[in-house]
């Protein structure tokens, strides 16, 4: 299988940010004098979006909820601590790229959230400072996915971030890349009409790249990005953290 470019969901995919996003939204409701245990988040509102958990848990001025989704924001970093990379899959990524290949963060997730998580980690975006979307380079070398690749892949999209040496040697930061290397662009669901499972991000992707379905692979962690993934017709694996 020739691929040529790589599209990582970020939230349980690339990094493991459960537990940080629950202690920002806690934070920020108890700043504003709300009642939210993390248990509550976990079992009623993990995984939505900020307006539509906002509004779920009862707030019904939307000034209020985008005060909210600010402060949230702003609070997001000061629980990066428990953020974790998902480092078996993020070394693949940055073998691909030194080979020619072209990596991506495809997320409905804020844009800003991104960033700092992105800056957290060490990852910036190639050619660009980070928080800008990164240029399309057409004619991208990618490589062929062989057998023990693909084997591999299924591991590492199953695996604990903590699963042990990855298979692929660890490639060394060029210069101006941050420590952990880089990605080629980002992409969130302000960048397009429809977000997630509509496939129009990772298809915008692929626009930008010059790149067809068959020549992407995706990898998700939820059902709606898995959804999206399928509908795109790009070959894709599921992240399990």
């Amino acid at each position: 299988m020739q691929i040529r470019l790589i599209l990582l969901d970020f939230d349980g995919t690339l990094a493991d940010t459960r537990r940080a996003n629950t202690l920002a939204y806690v934070a920020t409701l108890r700043e504003a004098g709300y009642t939210l245990t993390e248990e509550e988040y976990a079992a009623k509102y993990f995984g939505m979006r900020c307006n539509e958990f906002l509004t779920r848990y009862g707030i019904a001025d939307p000034g209020e909820r985008e005060r909210l989704r600010l402060r949230k924001i702003a609070l997001y970093p000061a629980f990066f601590d428990t953020v974790r990379l998902n480092r078996p899959l993020w070394e693949f990524c940055r073998q691909f790229r030194a080979q020619g290949g072209r990596v991506w963060i495809v997320s409905t997730g804020s844009r800003a959230n991104i960033d700092n998580a992105m800056r957290h980690l060490g990852i910036t975006v190639a050619g660009q400072r980070t928080g800008s979307t990164g240029a399309a380079t057409s004619g991208a070398a990618g490589r062929d996915l062989t057998g023990a690749d693909e084997a591999w892949l299924r591991t590492a999209g199953t695996a604990t971030i903590d699963a042990g040496t990855p298979a692929h040697a660890t490639v060394t930061p060029e210069p101006g890349e941050g420590p952990n290397g880089s990605v080629d662009g980002i992409l969130s669901g302000a960048d397009v009409e429809h977000s997630k499972p509509a496939p129009d991000c990772f298809l915008e992707a692929m626009r930008r790249e010059g790149c067809t379905p068959q020549e992407t692979l995706i990898f998700e962690d939820s059902e709606i990005g898995l959804e999206a993934a399928r509908r795109s017709g790009a070959a894709y694996f599921r992240v399990t953290l």
